[in-house]
Protein backbone atom coordinates (compact mmCIF):
# COMPACT_ATOMS: atom_id res chain seq x y z
CA UNK A 1 0.00 0.00 0.00
CA UNK A 2 2.84 2.31 0.17
CA UNK A 3 2.55 2.93 -3.81
CA UNK A 4 -1.17 3.79 -3.41
CA UNK A 5 -1.30 8.08 -2.97
CA UNK A 6 -5.09 8.35 -2.40
CA UNK A 7 -6.52 11.45 -3.61
CA UNK A 8 -8.16 11.55 0.24
CA UNK A 9 -7.97 9.07 3.36
CA UNK A 10 -11.19 8.94 5.11
CA UNK A 11 -12.09 8.29 8.87
CA UNK A 12 -14.16 6.79 11.24
CA UNK A 13 -14.71 9.14 13.82
CA UNK A 14 -15.96 7.50 16.94
CA UNK A 15 -14.32 4.70 18.09
CA UNK A 16 -11.35 5.16 15.80
CA UNK A 17 -10.10 8.43 16.73
CA UNK A 18 -12.27 9.74 19.23
CA UNK A 19 -12.80 7.56 22.54
CA UNK A 20 -16.00 6.23 22.16
CA UNK A 21 -17.82 5.95 25.98
CA UNK A 22 -20.94 4.48 25.52
CA UNK A 23 -19.91 1.09 27.22
CA UNK A 24 -18.15 2.86 30.26
CA UNK A 25 -21.28 4.53 30.63
CA UNK A 26 -23.28 2.13 30.55
CA UNK A 27 -21.31 -0.07 32.77
CA UNK A 28 -21.19 2.41 35.41
CA UNK A 29 -25.13 3.07 35.28
CA UNK A 30 -26.69 0.28 34.95
CA UNK A 31 -23.80 -1.73 37.16
CA UNK A 32 -25.92 -2.21 40.07
CA UNK A 33 -29.36 -3.09 38.27
CA UNK A 34 -28.24 -5.85 36.19
CA UNK A 35 -27.77 -9.62 37.96
CA UNK A 36 -24.09 -10.15 38.95
CA UNK A 37 -21.62 -10.98 36.44
CA UNK A 38 -24.26 -9.81 33.72
CA UNK A 39 -23.07 -6.40 32.63
CA UNK A 40 -21.23 -7.05 29.97
CA UNK A 41 -24.20 -8.99 27.80
CA UNK A 42 -26.34 -6.21 28.64
CA UNK A 43 -23.86 -3.41 27.01
CA UNK A 44 -23.36 -6.09 24.50
CA UNK A 45 -27.42 -5.40 23.75
CA UNK A 46 -27.15 -1.85 24.07
CA UNK A 47 -24.66 -1.92 20.94
CA UNK A 48 -26.52 -4.27 19.10
CA UNK A 49 -29.88 -2.14 19.54
CA UNK A 50 -27.87 0.93 18.24
CA UNK A 51 -26.88 -0.88 15.23
CA UNK A 52 -30.36 -2.32 14.46
CA UNK A 53 -31.71 1.50 14.92
CA UNK A 54 -29.61 2.73 12.03
CA UNK A 55 -30.68 0.64 9.81
CA UNK A 56 -33.31 2.12 8.31
CA UNK A 57 -34.71 5.16 7.06
CA UNK A 58 -32.51 8.13 9.08
CA UNK A 59 -33.78 9.89 12.40
CA UNK A 60 -32.02 12.24 14.38
CA UNK A 61 -29.23 10.48 16.32
CA UNK A 62 -30.38 11.52 19.68
CA UNK A 63 -33.43 9.27 18.91
CA UNK A 64 -31.55 6.12 18.09
CA UNK A 65 -29.68 6.59 21.02
CA UNK A 66 -32.71 7.00 23.19
CA UNK A 67 -34.57 4.01 21.56
CA UNK A 68 -31.76 1.80 22.03
CA UNK A 69 -31.55 2.24 25.52
CA UNK A 70 -35.55 2.27 26.37
CA UNK A 71 -34.99 -0.72 24.24
CA UNK A 72 -32.70 -2.73 26.39
CA UNK A 73 -34.00 -1.84 29.15
CA UNK A 74 -37.19 -3.43 28.43
CA UNK A 75 -35.27 -6.75 27.45
CA UNK A 76 -33.62 -6.36 30.73
CA UNK A 77 -36.66 -5.47 32.48
CA UNK A 78 -34.54 -1.95 33.77
CA UNK A 79 -36.67 0.75 34.51
CA UNK A 80 -36.32 3.44 31.54
CA UNK A 81 -35.45 6.83 32.60
CA UNK A 82 -35.19 9.34 29.51
CA UNK A 83 -33.00 11.73 32.02
CA UNK A 84 -30.38 8.68 31.78
CA UNK A 85 -30.97 8.48 28.09
CA UNK A 86 -30.05 11.54 27.25
CA UNK A 87 -26.92 11.52 29.37
CA UNK A 88 -25.19 9.19 26.35
CA UNK A 89 -26.39 11.76 23.55
CA UNK A 90 -25.53 15.31 25.57
CA UNK A 91 -22.01 13.74 27.23
CA UNK A 92 -20.62 12.88 23.20
CA UNK A 93 -19.29 16.70 22.77
CA UNK A 94 -17.36 15.61 25.85
CA UNK A 95 -15.62 12.90 24.32
CA UNK A 96 -11.66 13.21 22.83
CA UNK A 97 -9.26 11.06 21.13
CA UNK A 98 -7.58 7.89 21.98
CA UNK A 99 -3.88 8.49 23.53
CA UNK A 100 -2.10 7.40 19.56
CA UNK A 101 -4.37 9.32 17.66
CA UNK A 102 -3.03 13.29 17.79
CA UNK A 103 0.66 13.23 16.79
CA UNK A 104 0.38 10.15 13.75
CA UNK A 105 -3.02 12.21 12.16
CA UNK A 106 -0.94 15.33 12.31
CA UNK A 107 1.72 13.34 10.44
CA UNK A 108 -0.21 11.90 7.85
CA UNK A 109 -2.27 15.71 7.45
CA UNK A 110 0.93 17.11 6.19
CA UNK A 111 0.34 14.67 3.16
CA UNK A 112 -3.02 14.20 2.53
CA UNK A 113 -6.45 15.45 2.90
CA UNK A 114 -8.20 14.20 5.54
CA UNK A 115 -12.22 13.69 5.24
CA UNK A 116 -14.21 12.05 8.61
CA UNK A 117 -17.79 10.36 7.74
CA UNK A 118 -19.27 9.97 10.72
CA UNK A 119 -22.77 8.49 11.85
CA UNK A 120 -23.15 12.14 13.89
CA UNK A 121 -25.43 14.63 13.99
CA UNK A 122 -24.08 18.11 13.07
CA UNK A 123 -24.42 19.74 16.21
CA UNK A 124 -22.32 17.83 18.20
CA UNK A 125 -19.29 16.33 15.58
CA UNK A 126 -17.22 19.37 15.37
CA UNK A 127 -16.49 19.78 19.21
CA UNK A 128 -15.17 16.04 19.14
CA UNK A 129 -12.73 16.83 15.66
CA UNK A 130 -11.50 19.87 17.23
CA UNK A 131 -10.24 17.74 19.98
CA UNK A 132 -7.89 15.47 17.35
CA UNK A 133 -5.73 18.03 16.60
CA UNK A 134 -5.30 17.64 13.47
CA UNK A 135 -7.01 19.89 10.29
CA UNK A 136 -9.52 18.36 7.93
CA UNK A 137 -10.65 18.93 4.48
CA UNK A 138 -14.37 17.99 4.91
CA UNK A 139 -16.79 16.39 7.50
CA UNK A 140 -19.48 14.27 6.61
CA UNK A 141 -22.52 13.35 8.93
CA UNK A 142 -25.31 11.11 8.64
CA UNK A 143 -27.53 13.40 9.26
CA UNK A 144 -26.17 15.54 5.42
CA UNK A 145 -26.27 11.80 4.00
CA UNK A 146 -29.20 11.10 5.63
CA UNK A 147 -28.75 7.81 6.48
CA UNK A 148 -25.87 5.78 9.01
CA UNK A 149 -23.16 3.70 8.12
CA UNK A 150 -23.11 0.70 7.26
CA UNK A 151 -25.76 2.05 4.75
CA UNK A 152 -24.07 2.50 1.13
CA UNK A 153 -26.12 5.87 1.20
CA UNK A 154 -24.16 7.40 3.66
CA UNK A 155 -20.62 6.10 1.59
CA UNK A 156 -22.11 7.39 -2.03
CA UNK A 157 -22.99 10.79 -0.04
CA UNK A 158 -19.16 11.59 0.65
CA UNK A 159 -17.89 10.48 -2.54
CA UNK A 160 -20.44 12.71 -4.39
CA UNK A 161 -19.31 15.69 -1.93
CA UNK A 162 -15.69 14.70 -2.84
CA UNK A 163 -16.11 14.47 -6.69
CA UNK A 164 -13.77 11.18 -6.78
CA UNK A 165 -14.58 7.70 -7.16
CA UNK A 166 -14.00 4.61 -4.92
CA UNK A 167 -10.30 4.29 -6.03
CA UNK A 168 -9.16 7.49 -4.89
CA UNK A 169 -9.97 6.70 -1.02
CA UNK A 170 -7.81 5.13 1.48
CA UNK A 171 -10.61 4.54 4.29
CA UNK A 172 -9.31 4.00 7.91
CA UNK A 173 -11.77 2.36 10.31
CA UNK A 174 -12.22 -0.14 13.79
CA UNK A 175 -15.55 -0.75 12.63
CA UNK A 176 -15.97 -4.10 10.06
CA UNK A 177 -19.91 -3.78 10.47
CA UNK A 178 -19.47 -0.03 10.26
CA UNK A 179 -17.81 0.69 7.75
CA UNK A 180 -15.57 -2.16 6.23
CA UNK A 181 -17.71 -4.53 5.14
CA UNK A 182 -20.04 -1.95 3.61
CA UNK A 183 -16.54 -0.11 1.97
CA UNK A 184 -15.40 -4.12 0.06
CA UNK A 185 -18.57 -3.96 -1.12
CA UNK A 186 -18.88 -0.65 -2.48
CA UNK A 187 -15.02 -0.85 -4.45
CA UNK A 188 -13.44 0.65 -2.28
CA UNK A 189 -10.22 -1.56 -2.34
CA UNK A 190 -7.60 0.60 -0.41
CA UNK A 191 -8.73 0.16 3.45
CA UNK A 192 -7.13 0.04 7.21
CA UNK A 193 -8.80 -1.66 10.33
CA UNK A 194 -7.89 -0.70 13.26
CA UNK A 195 -8.20 -3.22 15.06
CA UNK A 196 -9.16 -1.69 19.22
CA UNK A 197 -10.91 -5.06 19.69
CA UNK A 198 -14.34 -4.23 19.43
CA UNK A 199 -14.79 -6.66 16.26
CA UNK A 200 -13.27 -10.02 15.35
CA UNK A 201 -11.02 -9.74 12.16
CA UNK A 202 -12.16 -10.90 9.02
CA UNK A 203 -9.33 -10.35 6.14
CA UNK A 204 -11.83 -11.32 3.49
CA UNK A 205 -12.96 -7.96 3.36
CA UNK A 206 -9.40 -6.98 2.12
CA UNK A 207 -7.91 -4.40 4.98
CA UNK A 208 -4.62 -3.98 5.75
CA UNK A 209 -4.65 -4.64 9.83
CA UNK A 210 -3.45 -1.97 12.02
CA UNK A 211 -3.45 -2.08 16.02
CA UNK A 212 -3.90 1.83 16.31
CA UNK A 213 -3.32 5.00 14.82
CA UNK A 214 0.36 4.85 15.07
CA UNK A 215 0.37 2.60 12.48
CA UNK A 216 -0.46 4.41 9.81
CA UNK A 217 2.07 6.63 9.04
CA UNK A 218 3.88 3.55 8.07
CA UNK A 219 1.19 1.77 5.67
CA UNK A 220 1.83 5.05 3.67
CA UNK A 221 5.14 4.87 3.94
CA UNK A 222 5.52 8.09 5.93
Amino acid sequence: MTQFRPKYITFDCYGTLTWFQMSRIAKEMYADRVPDGAIDRFVQDFNSYRYDEILGDWKPYKQVIMNAVRRTCALWDVEYLESEAEFYYNDIPNWGPHPDVAEPLARVAKHYPLVILSNASDDQIQSNVDKLGAPFHAIYTAQQAQAYKPRFQAFEYMLDQLGCGPEDLLHVSASLRYDLQSAYYMHIDNKVYVNRGYEPSNPAFGYHEIKDISGLPGVLGL
